[in-house]
């Protein structure tokens, strides 16, 4: 029999109840102090036996059918909307106001991708890398969840979960079918649970909180547990638009073609053959009879060159009064400023610049279009909040699964890309004003703390640890530069294609002449003064200087003395060969630096003896 024990889609495995109970309520690291401990009284304050505030409500205000009846007239009223939302898409401004709203939460460029990644852990960024852009596919996935959810208020995604492999799909659930369940614990009012109507023939599922990502659009407490759609301010005016635009339809149709009027002269007919003679000339102005030749029927055909809704008006008179007048059409057929008046509150409801629409009437400068850009850009960010919500929640079951725990479920945080270039340059700017008000500060007015605190509204911790920074980078570049003076030294007798000067190498790596002891190259003797004597046996190879040289380098020692001992710390170095007080409270970054100044220190010593040998 095959073991369901570590089986997720199993009610009785171990790994379907841990995740339950990590879902059952937020997931907080707990790790950080409390600044103010609480006492048993506050805690018990806010403790109740019931989710639903019970305790509240007075017992003859009590109904045990209020419930149920605000579930039924709520559920019509949710299937209402979503029925409005599904008919505005018809509508080419709705609609393109929905793929500006996905197209926004979900831009990137070649030089920043879809979602971003920000996780000192190099492996738990690759596993999220392969679960977002290899397994749910966010690059072509995202852009509907995001129109969807904008479209309804709400989107619901299933979670294939594998015991192994973590999350393999995410399934798309019906909106109008999956009911979100809250407060049916008494002891956990966190808990969450969600029914999908209509499943396993017509009996339903209920999942747990961890298998079904839900992406609402909260901020409208008025449909809680349920999301508000980016639609809902719209829907009034859209129906209003719709019966003004049918309105102008009906006119355009009925009332604008111009109409002729026809005065028949009936002459001494009776009354009661007025109609039947009016009919006639009708017939005979409008129809033409055409017999069928297979069978001889005769077939009255209207005449498409004429209009059906002319009028005929029969007149008696003496003298034949028999004549054809034309009547002009409707005078209103081009005045639209009640429809361009609903479709300007339309698109303040969605909140979607004019400009973006593609508007011909539209006539907005630059500096207006990009203060609307700003706004916009704002609304696009609560959005993407949302989006990044659900998707940390995906990435924390699929950790969760593949065995991490505790800090590893939050050490890591996804972002979107900001849609808006302007409100990004606009920040920018915003910094740079800052900078050049705290150079100027600096100049003798204020403390660089005062800066800190007061421009930059920074706290003590960033403060120094933006010191500490510093002091790091200033000596990561005294390193780097050392390290350059270095290699500059040791590459002088390179010319500039990196080839050895064999001249150079030859007179010093020539025996005679080291023999002869010539320091320099001796001048030709016609360039040479009388006064001029070779030295032939230099003394400095066997003086004080020698002397030194084996001395340093620890082959010869003079004397026992302290000195020649303690090669280095004589003098004013002595008391550091004792070490340091601080040493072992220095930060790790500083530790670091120190060991790679040490490992470049050991690099050049090697290459040193390198060049010698």
């Amino acid at each position: 029999m095959e073991d369901n024990s570590n089986n997720p889609r199993s009610n009785t495995s171990n790994l379907f109840r841990r995740l339950t109970r990590l879902f059952s309520g937020p997931i907080v690291n707990y790790d950080r102090p409390s600044v103010v401990k609480g006492t048993s009284r506050d805690v018990k304050k806010y403790t109740f036996t019931s989710s639903t505030g019970k305790e509240f409500k007075k017992k003859e205000y009590y109904n045990p059918f209020g419930d149920l009846s605000n579930k039924i007239m709520y559920q019509r009223n949710k299937q209402v909307r979503y029925t409005d939302f599904e008919q505005m898409e018809y509508a080419p401004e709705i609609a393109s106001a929905l793929d500006i709203y996905a197209d926004e939460i979900t831009t990137s460029t070649v030089f920043s991708p879809l979602v971003g990644i920000d996780c000192h852990n190099r492996e738990i960024k690759d596993i999220l890398e392969t679960l977002l852009y290899n397994v749910l596919n966010i690059n072509s996935n995202l852009f509907g969840w995001a129109r969807s959810m904008c479209k309804y208020g709400d989107y619901f995604l299933y979670l294939d979960v594998d015991d192994e492999t973590g999350i393999t799909n995410a399934i798309p659930l019906p909106v109008r079918e999956v009911e979100r369940i809250e407060g049916t614990d008494p002891e956990n009012p966190n808990y969450i649970q969600y029914f999908w109507e209509n499943a396993e023939g017509q009996k339903g599922v209920t999942f747990e909180n961890w298998q079904v990502c839900h992406f609402r659009v909260l901020g409208n407490d008025k449909y809680v547990p349920y999301g508000t759609s980016a639609l809902e301010p719209a829907r009034r005016i859209w129906r209003q638009l719709t019966l003004l635009e049918d309105a102008m339809m009906a006119y355009r149709i009925v009332r604008s073609p111009e109409r002729r009027v026809f005065y028949i002269d009936v002459g001494n007919i009776a009354a009661e053959d007025v109609e039947q003679y009016i009919d006639q000339v009708k017939t005979q102005m409008k129809r033409n009879l055409i017999v069928d030749e297979d069978s001889g029927k005769v077939d009255l055909r209207y005449n498409a060159m004429s209009i059906d809704e002319d009028y005929y008006i029969p007149v008696r008179g003496a003298a034949s009064n028999t004549r054809i007048e034309s009547l002009a059409g409707g005078q209103f057929t081009g005045d639209i400023d009640d429809v361009q008046y609903l479709r300007d509150k339309l698109f303040s409801a969605l909140k979607v610049p004019k400009a973006y629409l593609a508007q011909s009437d539209t006539m907005e400068d630059k500096t207006t279009l990009a203060q609307k850009d700003i706004r916009f850009a704002r609304t696009i960010q609560r959005l993407q909040r949302v989006v990044i919500a659900e998707l940390e929640k995906m990435c924390i079951i699929h950790l969760y699964t593949l065995g991490y725990r505790d800090n590893d479920l939050l050490s890591f945080e996804l972002s979107l890309n900001n849609p808006s270039k302007i409100a990004e340059l606009q920040e920018l700017e915003h910094l740079r004003t800052k900078f050049d008000i705290a150079g100027a500060a600096t100049d003798g007015y204020f403390s660089k703390r005062w800066v800190y605190k007061s421009i930059f509204k920074l706290t003590d911790e960033d403060i120094q640890k933006i010191q500490m920074e510093q002091i790091g980078d200033a000596k990561l570049t005294s390193m780097v530069e050392a390290t350059a003076e270095a290699t500059a030294s040791d590459g002088e007798g390179e010319d500039m294609f990196g080839e050895e000067d064999t001249d150079l190498d030859t007179e010093a790596d020539d025996p005679e002449a080291e023999e002869d002891g010539t320091l320099l190259s001796e001048p030709e003797p016609g360039q040479r003064d009388d006064w001029y004597t070779p030295v032939k046996d230099p003394k400095w190879k066997q003086g004080a200087r020698k002397r030194s040289y084996l001395s340093s380098a620890g082959n010869n020692l003079a004397s026992s003395s302290h000195r020649n001992l303690f090669k280095g710390w004589s003098g004013e170095m002595g008391p550091l060969s004792r070490g340091i007080v601080g040493e072992s409270k220095e930060p790790e970054g500083e530790a670091m630096l120190f060991e790679t100044e040490r490992d470049i220190k050991i690099l050049l010593e090697q290459l040193g003896r390198k060049d010698e040998s």
